[in-house]
C-alpha cells in the first residue's frame, strides 16, 4: 500500500519503519527542520529493541508533497494534537482526494469534529495505539515493548477500508484490531496518557519511577476516576480498577516501565510544548461543562503550563 506518515516523529517513525519493513511504499511528513534534514543527510536512524538500524525513507514537507501532487491510498496523523489542524490545512488537496483515506491516532480526545472539517466522512478512520516510541533526537528514535492499534471507520461506507487497515497493521507486527466500541478504547488510552504522561513529567520519572513513588498509584487511581466520571456522562463505562492495574502493568521494569512518555519526551528532552490541553485539559472542559468536579486533572493541567513557562518551551 502508498502510505504517508503525517508526522514523522518518534510514534510516526515506529509505524514508518514496521510499515516499510513489511514491504509497503511509505513517504515521511514532518514540518520540524532539523528532524527532516537529519533523515535526508543520514537516514532514520532507529534502535529496535536494542538493534541499531537505519532506514531509508524520503521525507518531505507538506508543501512539497502538495506542490510534487503525490498521492496515498492511506494517511496515518501522528502530529502533536495541537499541530493537526496545520497539517490537515497543510496538505490540502492530498488529504480531499476521494481515493485517500486518513487515520488518526493521537494522544487526547475529540479529534472527529476537526477531521470532518478536511476529509469526507466516509475517508476517515480513528483510535489510537498502546504502542510506546521515544524521541532521541532529530532523525534518531527508540523503540522497545509491544502493543496493539484499535480503531475503526467514522461512517458506515469506510468499514471495508478499516479491515484492510487491520490487516495492513498486523502484518507489519503492529497488531491491528477493529472495535466496535471506539469511544471506550480512545478514553482507556486517555486514562494511560493522563495519568503518566503528566505525572512523568512533573515528577522527572520514567513510568516505572511514577508506580513505585510513594504516592503514585493513589494519583494514578484519582486521575482515572475523573476520566471514568467524564466518560459515564457520554455513555462511556471505564472500568476503573481494570485500567488501573493495566497501567501499573505496563509500568513494570519488564513490560515498558523504562519508558519516559511522549510529554517528558517533548518537554523535557526537546523543550517542546505539549498537549495537555488535549488530554487532561479536555477532561477539565468537558468537567465544567458537565457538573464534574475534576480538581486532580485542573490542577495537573496548571503545573504542567507552568513548566512550560519555566522552562520557555516553544
Amino acid at each position: 500500500m502508498k502510505i504517508a506518515i503525517a508526522g514523522a516523529g518518534a510514534m510516526g517513525g515506529r509505524f514508518g519503519y514496521m510499515l516499510h519493513k513489511a514491504g509497503n511504499d511509505v513517504t515521511l511528513i514532518d514540518q520540524w527542520e532539523p528532524h527532516v534534514a537529519a533523515i535526508r543527510e543520514k537516514g532514520f536512524q532507529i534502535n529496535f529493541n536494542g538493534e541499531d538500524i537505519i532506514a531509508k525513507l524520503p521525507i518531505y514537507f507538506p508543501a512539497e508533497v502538495v506542490s510534487s501532487k503525490m498521492e496515498f491510498e492511506l494517511i496515518i496523523l501522528f502530529t502533536k494534537a495541537m499541530q493537526l489542524e496545520g497539517m490537515l490545512q497543510a496538505l490540502g488537496p492530498v488529504i480531499t482526494n476521494k481515493d485517500t483515506y486518513v487515520i488518526c491516532l493521537l494522544n487526547g480526545i475529540g479529534y472527529e469534529k476537526i477531521l470532518e472539517k478536511y476529509v469526507p466522512q466516509k475517508n476517515v478512520l480513528f483510535g489510537n495505539t498502546m504502542w510506546t516510541a521515544g524521541l532521541v533526537g532529530p532523525g534518531k528514535i527508540k523503540l522497545q515493548g509491544t502493543g496493539t492499534v484499535d480503531f475503526r471507520n467514522l461512517h458506515p461506507d469506510g468499514e471495508e477500508m478499516a479491515h484492510k487497515v487491520v490487516k495492513l497493521f498486523t502484518d507489519a507486527g503492529l497488531s491491528g484490531v477493529y472495535t466496535e466500541d471506539v469511544h471506550h478504547t480512545i478514553y482507556k488510552k486517555a486514562c494511560v496518557n493522563g495519568t503518566v504522561n503528566g505525572l512523568c513529567t512533573l515528577l522527572d520519572v520514567n513510568m516505572n519511577g511514577l508506580s513505585i513513588a510513594s504516592c503514585g498509584q493513589d494519583m494514578i487511581r484519582a486521575i482515572i476516576a475523573e476520566f471514568a466520571a467524564v466518560a459515564a456522562v457520554e455513555g462511556v463505562k471505564l472500568d476503573q480498577e481494570a485500567i488501573a492495574a493495566f497501567i501499573l502493568n505496563a509500568c513494570d521494569l519488564n513490560v515498558v516501565g523504562r519508558h519516559y512518555p511522549s510529554m517528558y519526551q517533548d518537554l523535557i528532552g526537546q523543550n517542546r510544548l505539549t498537549e495537555i490541553d488535549y488530554i487532561n485539559g479536555v477532561i477539565v472542559k468537558k468537567g465544567k461543562e458537565y457538573g464534574i468536579p475534576t480538581p486532580y486533572c485542573a490542577f495537573l493541567t496548571e503545573l504542567v503550563h507552568c513548566k512550560e513557562d519555566i522552562l520557555k518551551a516553544k
